[in-house]
């Protein structure tokens, strides 16, 4: 059968036919496709060109995070899963040749049902079958709306009734200081600042100093002319308090802020900063009003983290700084950098440069030997932001600084043995050419694979080539040399390195199975019985390493545990051989009806240092609620900013109500499992949220999913253990609780927002949707964050800051209402209307 290829142009060896004239539509046709839990789904191409689009000699590719079924349900194609999320999608027999205009539809059976955005494939780039190392991006991509039918969909009507309970608060009866000291006071009077303020600091303080008087100028617009008599803010030297305590009364004359460390002198100003009316970061004026207080204060946990996966999706390094500066803002003061994953590689360590050349660009590739493939949407062309990317030294010494002058610390996370692809093809790379050289003892060096591993397993991403093989000296080699390069880069930057995070979480089973090493391994290690006991040789290895340099060793919880059986079903515990060693544990696995939601109170009970990063509360690349416009995954939860604030860390079954399909909790899951006991507690060194870049693609979608989210967990990582997480009478608990979750938002609304408006540029934080219902015959709508300004129109255009502000219900004049919230800048959130 003679099958026609596209014409190759003679010079330039682009095809013809350019693929930027192919726009594709992706829409979900029908959940439980055949009364089944999955989905059917359709890929609509339409050629948009002035000439024929071929019917074959081409494949397209593209993303998807869920699996699909290889055979299409129409339109003569078939989808191919290839490795980790890049499916292809290739033309049968009998698919059209596509006329200028025309379209094709091609219906595919999805293995889960769609629940929102984020569900779809996303990055289609066309690759012709006469030019395979090359990928050309298509057109236009749209999403057709889709309104399932499942439960648990968050409506108007819901969010208004959510609404329903918050009371507004008049702004002179808030708390002026966030996250809410241990003591507040406010007392009468306002301390009036100008430029000529007297600036006094105890010698110990000197560089907090500096930032106040930088804050003090942009605030003022003016340099700072201080007076010898007059109005005094000083920084005072205070024996006995906690390291990150501090005291501050602010009187009519002066402002006093006093601590026995530079962390509790920073705090304080940071407190100063929220005091400041939220006005006056909008624009300079020659004087601000700022509210008499007396406050004393102190965190309630310690270790209070952040973590930043730059491995799916890279952030640039203005990002990371402008995320430190609003961790630093709200008292937290660490922050866990995710560097590596099996899309990317993001550090630059000069002993092994592969792991950016190689591991931090993506692009079109099956084999992986210059560069990864693309992951995510990235697209076929590499050196791109988000796809590709890396920070190299001098970024990252500069990062490390900017975090240590804040006081945050910097704990960088090196995924393995899992979740370690990157690595694995950088290696492969670095093998590959030393071989060409003849150097074969240098090329074997640093290999994590064993070339003779016949083993098939895929991971919970669907790969099957990104697990080290811990059998390998060469795996402690790269190991160990990461290590070192890691801890010159922090004696550079000059800032203190206490531990380096290995990974640990989501190896697959049958991995290593068929490892000639491992065998190898296991004839000569009476301890090594099965695949399982590689976990345990591994981490006792690389705890050695990481104690030979003065450090201690962090991981996920799958580090702490040893897997055993009940039943014949498999389960985990706490490693007892680990727990002398006082690793560090930071878990995610409470997933509510998963079975695990005591493992973080089994690993504090069984002695591990644990840091409760909980899927359930503390993950913000989760969707906020279940609606097919609201990005995020949901695999874990949905997380609004209810979530973090209700968050009781020594009792999170108490406040858990929904699963983590947001339905209505069986709290029959609770029964049998372990409390956390008073030793326990002494082991919960702190609480850690999380954005995991997947569907984090811009540097507007990152601080959508991280604000205001992040206040509800700095609120439960700094302020006092409320008296709703204590008190054992029901009734009681959730009057206390309602009436501190009011308070929480009016305080967001009307203070914190509005300064984040204008804080060191602005962050674009998630403005919600308005709730809104009929009833009497009128529209009423109402906000999450009392102090937002709600607009509407009457004649179907979209709100804008020109549209009516809306004080009370309205009638509809037959064309439809739209309501839409906006900042005090005027940037819109969502709409929602009244026509479905």
């Amino acid at each position: 059968m003679f099958m026609s290829l596209p014409v190759i142009a003679q010079h330039n060896n682009d095809p013809v036919f350019p693929a930027k004239d192919l726009s594709l539509q992706w829409e979900t046709v029908q959940n439980d496709y055949q009364n089944k839990p999955v989905s059917l789904n359709a890929v609509t191409i339409t050629n948009n060109g002035s000439i024929e689009f071929p019917g074959s000699g081409w494949k397209i590719y593209f993303n998807s995070a869920r699996l699909i079924s290889p055979a299409a349900v129409t339109g003569n194609a078939r989808i191919d899963l290839m490795n980790g999320d890049l499916f292809s999608l290739t033309p049968a027999e009998g698919f059209p040749a596509l006329k200028p205009g025309a379209s094709v539809r091609i219906e595919f059976v999805a293995e889960e049902p769609v629940v929102n955005i984020t569900d779809g494939p996303e990055g289609f780039y066309l690759v012709w079958d006469a030019m395979p190392g090359k990928g050309f991006s298509t057109g236009s991509f749209t999403i057709h709306p889709f309104k399932p039918n499942y439960k648990g969909l968050i409506t108007p009507v819901i969010i208004y009734n959510q609404n329903g309970i918050i009371r507004d608060i008049p702004t002179e009866q808030l708390t002026k200081i966030f996250p809410t000291p241990l003591y507040y006071q406010e007392t009468a009077g306002y301390f009036d600042l100008k430029n000529t303020v007297r600036l006094v600091s105890d010698k110990r303080f000197m560089k907090e100093k500096e930032g106040l008087v930088t804050t003090l100028e942009s605030l003022l617009g003016k340099k700072i002319i201080a007076e010898t008599s007059g109005n005094t803010i000083s920084l005072e030297y205070k024996n006995g308090l906690p390291s990150e305590a501090y005291e501050m009364e602010v009187k009519t004359n002066s402002v006093a802020i006093s601590a026995s460390g530079s962390a509790g002198i920073f705090y304080g100003i940071q407190s100063l900063k929220t005091l400041i009316p939220p006005a006056a970061w909008a624009k300079p004026r020659q004087s601000i009003e700022i509210p008499a207080v007396f406050v004393k204060d102190e965190p309630r946990f310690a270790y209070r983290a952040f973590m930043l996966d730059v491995g799916r999706n890279f952030q640039p390094k203005k990002e990371v700084l402008k995320l430190l500066d609003v961790m630093a803002l709200y008292k937290l003061n660490v922050f866990h950098f995710h560097l590596t994953e099996d899309e990317g590689w993001r550090l630059e360590l000069p002993s092994l440069p592969e792991l950016t050349e190689v591991g931090s660009n993506r692009g079109h590739t099956l084999d992986s030997k210059s560069f990864l493939p693309p992951s995510h949407g990235s697209g076929p062309d590499t050196g791109k932001v988000p796809g590709s990317g890396f920070y190299n030294r001098a970024d990252f010494i500069e990062i490390l600084r900017y975090a240590y002058d804040r006081h945050i610390l910097v704990l960088p996370e090196i995924e393995t043995p899992g979740h370690a692809r990157a690595a694995i093809k950088s290696m492969n790379a670095r093998y590959e050419r030393l071989m060409k050289a003849g150097r074969k003892e240098d090329a074997e060096r640093y290999l994590l694979y064993d070339p003779g591993d016949q083993s098939k397993y895929s991971s919970n991403q669907y790969w099957n080539d990104n697990i080290m093989d811990p059998s390998l000296p060469s795996t402690y080699n790269f190991i160990e040399t990461v290590i070192n390069d890691i801890v010159e880069i922090y004696k550079e930057a000059g800032v203190p390195l206490k531990s380096i995070h290995f990974g640990g979480d989501e190896v697959p089973d049958h991995v290593w199975e068929k490892s000639p090493a491992y065998l190898t391994l296991k004839a000569s290690h009476q301890e090594i019985q099965n695949t399982s006991d590689l976990w345990y040789y591994f981490y006792s290895r690389v705890n050695q390493l990481v104690k030979a340099r003065g450090l201690y060793l962090s991981g996920w919880e799958e580090m702490g545990l040893r897997k055993t059986y009940l039943d014949g079903n498999s389960m985990y515990l706490p490693n007892p051989d680990f727990e002398p060693e006082h690793l560090q544990t930071e878990v995610w696995n409470n997933t509510l009806g998963g079975g695990n939601e005591d493992l973080a109170y089994k690993l504090a009970n069984g002695g591990y240092k644990v840091v409760l990063t909980c899927v359930t509360n503390l993950y913000f690349d989760m969707a906020h609620y279940k609606s097919f416009e609201e990005p995020g995954y949901y695999w874990g939860a949905f997380t609004d900013i209810d979530k973090p604030f209700s968050f009781i860390p020594f009792d999170y079954f108490k406040n858990s109500t929904v699963d983590k399909d947001g339905l209505p909790l069986n709290r029959n899951i609770f029964i049998g499992k372990q409390r956390l006991t008073d030793y326990g507690k002494s082991n919960i060194v702190g609480l850690q949220s999380a954005v995991w870049g997947e569907n984090i693609k811009t540097q507007d979608r990152f601080e959508y999913m991280l604000l205001p989210r992040l206040l509800g967990f700095v609120e439960r990582a700094w302020a006092k253990n409320p008296d709703w997480a204590t008190s054992s009478d029901t009734s009681l608990s959730r009057l206390l609780y309602d009436q501190a979750w009011s308070s929480f938002l009016n305080v967001v609304g009307k203070r914190e927002l509005p300064m984040l408006d204008y804080y060191l540029g602005g962050y674009g934080y998630r403005i919600p949707k308005p709730g809104l219902i009929f009833e009497n015959g009128q529209y009423a709508a109402n906000i999450q964050f009392p102090g937002l300004v709600i607009r509407y129109t009457l004649d179907g255009r979209d709100p804008d800051t020109f549209s009516t502000i809306y004080t009370g219900p309205v009638n509809d004049k037959g064309k439809g209402i739209k309501f839409r919230a906006f900042d005090t800048k005027g940037r819109p959130g969502a709409i929602v209307s009244s026509t479905p």
